[in-house]
């Protein structure tokens, strides 16, 4: 079954100001009589946890998110794909909703506010192995002007 997606032709991506990502944790504690504890990794693939929040400028942007995700997303149940800012950059993201929208709520007399909490089914960062190859990681911006610079597309 394919995934339903946010309408992204139509509605904004959440605002910056408030957003942010919780992981939940892939390890498991266990306290010792002795005062110490053990812990290990107990998950791979643990889901994170991003608090968004969304200004709608029209009416009709206010209704279209409220209907979609009453009739396209089942009232938040389902998964569907949604373009989201990481430090990965903009990309596409499995998630859904932890819990119903906080709002509407009028920020002015025609602009609408809607919060929630989004749990993304994986982390948003790179795949195992690249910790491997810190220098790479952190001059990623040289690479990538260097290789649109020596070798454009023809």
């Amino acid at each position: 079954m394919e995934l339903a997606s946010y309408p992204h032709e139509y509605l904004p991506l959440p605002q910056q100001d408030g957003y942010g990502f919780k992981p939940v944790s892939p390890l498991l504690r266990t306290e010792l009589t002795s005062g110490r504890a053990r812990q290990r990794r107990k998950y791979m693939s643990t889901p994170t946890q991003a608090s968004v929040n969304w200004f709608f400028e029209t009416d009709g942007q206010s209704q279209l998110f409220e209907v979609w995700f009453r009739d396209t997303i089942h009232d938040g149940a389902d998964w569907f794909l949604m373009r989201l800012q990481t430090p990965l950059g903009v990309e596409d993201y499995k998630c859904r909703f932890t819990d119903i929208y906080e709002g509407p709520t009028m920020v002015a007399p025609i602009y609408w506010q809607f919060t929630a909490t989004l749990e993304l089914w994986e982390r948003p960062i790179l795949p195992p192995g690249w910790g491997d190859f810190p220098d790479f990681i952190i001059n990623q911006s040289i690479i990538d002007l260097a290789l649109n610079r020596e070798w454009p597309e023809a």
